[in-house]
């Protein structure tokens, strides 16, 4: 599974920091940890079971930074199912 431009765009904002978050995203149910910052980090997307935790893929996120905090690189690496 990819992540489509339209995830891509709702996890490209800043939320809460140091939280997890669920909402639901077109037919998926979605988990995602935020950093400090409030830059969303990793991503569970699938359905959520009955003790509330999603199944179906798990994504984390890589932001590398120069020396004055500038983003060089930041993209979505697929890590298998969760």
């Amino acid at each position: 599974m990819k992540i489509g431009e339209k995830l891509l765009k709702k996890l490209s904002k800043k939320y809460a920091p140091g939280q997890m978050l669920h909402q639901k995203f077109e037919r998926y149910d979605i988990s995602f940890k935020t950093d400090e910052e409030g830059n969303p980090v990793m991503l569970f997307i699938g359905n959520r079971d009955a003790q509330g935790r999603v199944r179906g893929e798990r994504f984390v996120r890589v932001l590398i930074r120069d020396q004055d905090q500038n983003i060089i690189k930041d993209h979505w690496d697929a890590k298998g199912n969760s």
